[in-house]
């Protein structure tokens, strides 16, 4: 079955957010333009991973000579996800790169499949495997992007001050208090 890649160039959105209540929250990517929206899920891990290697892109690039990428951006989209989120796929493996020609970042989330997913089938063009949301943002759309995940992320639950284990609006039971509800 031919490969069904949603290209999105300099989308007018691009946002991680979340549906549920902490605890019980599906994270997603959406991209949206021109009244298309694609969404697909992810765990919160694969956020954070997204957006710490993409605030350390931007930064990298950033001591190039002659790149103009923005310092850390305020989170200006606050919005919910576009309703309704109709999931595409669920995410197994993403990549990012920097692309010089354009000056902009691109991300591409590829679909779990029967099979691994192998390396090169990331960021290809080719016609075969898993399929992809591939997203090219500017820079301070990429800032933007990092700035509300982590604000995303940090939205769930508080942590044990004795664990770090979340805790639930009734407690839990921590492992440091040798199984004791805290």
């Amino acid at each position: 079955m031919p490969r069904q890649v949603h290209l999105f160039e300099r989308p007018s959105r691009f946002v991680a957010g979340t549906v549920g209540q902490p605890g019980d929250r599906t994270f997603y990517l959406q991209a949206a333009d021109d009244g298309r929206v694609v969404s697909v899920a992810l765990e919160k891990s694969q956020v954070q991973v997204l957006a710490d290697r993409m605030a350390e892109l931007l930064d990298e690039v950033a001591t190039r000579p002659g790149a103009v990428v923005p310092p850390d951006a305020d989170v200006d989209d606050l919005d919910p996800l576009t309703a309704p989120v109709d999931e595409e796929f669920r995410v197994a493996a993403m990549g990012l790169a920097w692309d010089a020609q354009t000056q902009a970042v691109v991300v591409e989330a590829v679909a779990a499949g029967e099979e691994p997913i192998e390396e090169d089938a990331i960021l290809s063009d080719s016609d075969e495997g898993p399929d992809a949301l591939r997203v090219t943002i500017s820079p301070g759309a990429a800032r933007a992007f990092v700035a509300r995940a982590r604000r995303v992320i940090a939205a769930g639950r508080p942590s044990c001050p004795l664990c770090s284990l979340p805790l639930d609006p009734t407690g839990h039971v921590c492992p440091r208090q040798n199984g004791y509800r805290r």
